[in-house]
């Protein structure tokens, strides 16, 4: 039975790191999809406001209803602002989850690499071990055979 090497632990243990690493990753992009299509459907909503407005003019408006209008168009343009904000700090988040997914990924990378070279190793040995085992039944062969 072989062996077991620490390593495989080690591998089991960033796959799992990656694994999860991964998952904030995706949460994070899910978040900052969300946020944009917010802000999107905040930008299309103000334009569709814009234009109905757009569309009464030349109509007469009372004084209320135009400084109703404006604190409305003022109260969007907020929602938008703070929308852009959330969309900047998700973007950051998923900056940050990418960064140590990908940290994530390259140590399993390298932990892979190094038993990679084990096994390498392991093989070389077993191959000259095997090369002196055949030498030596060669000499032995050699050396038993009868002499004319």
């Amino acid at each position: 039975m072989a062996k077991h090497d620490p390593l495989d632990t080690v591998l089991k243990l960033a796959l799992d790191a990656e694994e999860q690493a991964s998952l904030q990753l995706r949460s994070a992009q899910m978040v900052l999809q969300k946020c944009q299509q917010q802000l999107s459907a905040l930008q299309q909503y103000r334009l569709d406001y814009m234009k109905q407005m757009e569309q009464q003019q030349g109509q007469v408006i009372s004084a209320s209803n135009y400084h109703q209008f404006h604190q409305f168009i003022r109260q969007i343009d907020e929602a938008i602002t703070k929308q852009h904000f959330a969309v900047n700090e998700s973007d950051k988040q998923r900056q940050i989850g990418q960064q140590a997914w990908q940290v994530k990924q390259q140590k399993r990378k390298a932990v892979e690499l190094l038993l990679e070279r084990k096994a390498h190793k392991r093989q070389l040995a077993e191959l000259k071990q095997e090369q002196k085992m055949i030498d030596e039944f060669a000499s032995q062969q050699f050396f038993r055979k009868p002499q004319r």
